[in-house]
């Protein structure tokens, strides 16, 4: 679990990095998940680009668009981990972890995202 406050770029980071391991995990296990993990991957580490790009937008507008954007690729991850779990690609312990730091990821960019609107309003 994460440190209360500590940046988001760095919490994406990790969770980008423990995808790339999961990913490399369930590739073990049985090549035929490569389809399914690979959208993962793409969305999982996406967050991180995303915010790494908002924090040198070049206006506030931008800001938002690329938080926005890392928002998104945060809660098509949430889904994807969801649907493992659902399907039994992967067992429920082996996903809680990274389904909580999805889900409070998911709630942090949703926050960042509303009160950055409101301050444009």
């Amino acid at each position: 679990m994460k440190q209360k406050g500590e940046n988001i770029r760095d919490r994406a980071f990790d969770f980008a990095c423990r995808i790339i391991r999961l990913y490399k995990y369930m590739i073990k296990q049985d090549h035929t998940n490569d389809i399914l993990c690979r959208q993962l991957v793409r969305a999982g580490t996406s967050i991180g680009a995303n915010l790494e790009e908002a924090d040198a937008a070049q206006s506030r507008a931008d800001f938002i668009s690329k938080c926005n954007i890392a928002l998104k690729e945060a809660r098509e991850s949430n889904y994807w981990i969801r649907l493992y779990k659902a399907t039994e690609l992967l067992s429920e312990v082996r996903l809680k972890e990274i389904l909580q730091e999805s889900h409070e990821i998911v709630s942090i960019l949703t926050t960042i995202v509303k009160k950055t609107r409101a301050k444009t309003e």
